[in-house]
């Protein structure tokens, strides 16, 4: 009897069996399926960090450090003074750029000046030039007429020379003939040398009346070399003309100095151009500081975003605007929205400072990675930072 009961008990794990695998395999099943349902439409990563704008600080001007006013970490507003240069050495040369303007002022006004006093004197000095060439020639003309009038004089003084001359010849033969008396040839001689006297001084008129003629020639000449000496003024004006646009010239150079100058003093004080939090601060007081040195680098913030890097057989479904989920390891169970703002125009491998070279026969083929910019909506008020790791997934349907 025992051993006929024994016999009947020995198939009852068989049907246990039966029964429990084909439900375990249901069961599989149906959690492959929800698990494919679930991951359908979906693209997820964790090789993504949090990215955010670096902008670091660094002199326009070389100089010695003479206050560092900030602390790393601290936050600081656009227009905050970061850094203070001495100072002394550029405050000399900003007097010496001032002072180098005013005599450029100085010069400019005086070159101005010049100008005003040219062109009156140039418009006087015509005027009397030419005044002068015609009285010169005036004087010229008379000149002529003289000697004009002395020649006629000297023609009918010579006339009457020799009408005298007759008188004297005829009157003579008859006082030696007895004819006439002493006083009449006496009276008659007189006449002549009255003639004579007549024609030398007409001789000496006219040769009074040519010696003015050379005269007025000469200040005739002079009168014409202080007109052209005159009509000249407009080139005198022109030269005076570019003194003073050359006096400008230099004012604006001196000007362009003094606004450098300044700019350079103000350079002294190294504002932060954002907000943000300072972060790697290597600035110390007393070290030398130079324009290709940063000192401190400002983190903003208020304007982050996350780099997912996909793997290439994920993009394919990936555009922009589509949503996406993150979330960032140092905040665990905080999920941020966010959508896709960007695909790189190439793999990460590629921009790398040795992209591989698969035609050098060397090849080995390697999944890559397409950096996926995504933006983060809204506010976030987690304090993200630069460099943070995270997980993305992006909800392709």
């Amino acid at each position: 009897m025992n051993l006929d009961a024994g016999a009947r008990e020995k198939p009852a794990p068989r049907r246990k069996a039966l029964i429990v695998l084909p439900l375990l395999t249901a069961l599989a099943a149906l959690g492959g399926t929800l698990g494919f349902l679930g991951g359908a439409g979906k693209e997820t990563t964790d090789d993504a960090q949090i990215e955010g704008h670096v902008a670091y600080v660094a002199p326009h001007v070389a100089g010695q450090v003479k206050r560092v006013l900030v602390k790393d970490n601290q936050h600081v507003k656009a227009g905050d003074v970061l850094v203070e240069l001495d100072d002394r050495d550029l405050n000399v040369r900003l007097a010496s750029a001032r002072a180098d303007l005013a005599a450029a002022q100085a010069t400019l006004h005086s070159s101005q000046t010049q100008l005003a006093v040219t062109k009156k004197s140039v418009d006087s000095s015509l005027a009397v030039a030419r005044g002068g060439m015609a009285q010169a020639a005036s004087v010229q003309g008379t000149t002529r007429a003289g000697i004009d009038q002395a020649q006629a004089e000297i023609t009918a003084a010579v006339s009457r020379q020799k009408l005298a001359q007759l008188d004297f010849d005829r009157t003579s033969k008859l006082f030696d003939s007895n004819v006439i008396s002493k006083a009449n040839l006496d009276a008659v001689s007189a006449s002549l040398e009255q003639a004579n006297a007549n024609v030398s001084q007409a001789e000496a008129r006219l040769k009074s009346a040519e010696a003015n003629r050379a005269n007025s020639s000469g200040t005739l000449e002079s009168a014409r070399g202080r007109v052209l000496f005159a009509e000249a003024g407009p080139e005198q004006i022109e030269a005076s003309e570019a003194a003073v646009e050359l006096a400008s010239a230099k004012l604006n150079q001196a000007q362009a100095a003094l606004d450098q100058a300044e700019l350079n003093v103000s350079y002294t004080q190294i504002k932060a151009e954002i907000a943000g939090v300072v972060s790697r601060r290597s600035v110390e007081v007393g070290q030398m500081a130079s324009p290709e040195k940063p000192l401190l680098a400002v983190v903003p913030l208020d304007d982050t975003w996350v780099v997912a890097n996909f793997k290439e057989d994920q993009i394919a479904q990936m555009k922009p605007g589509q949503l996406a989920e993150i979330e960032v390891d140092a905040f665990d169970g905080q999920k941020l929205r966010g959508h896709i703002d960007s695909l790189a125009g190439g793999t990460g491998a590629r921009f790398s400072l040795l992209p591989p070279d698969n035609a050098s026969g060397n090849f080995t083929k390697v999944v890559q990675r397409l950096p996926v910019l995504v933006r983060i909506d809204g506010v976030s008020e987690l304090g993200l930072r630069p460099g943070l790791s995270a997980k993305v997934t992006v909800l392709t349907k």
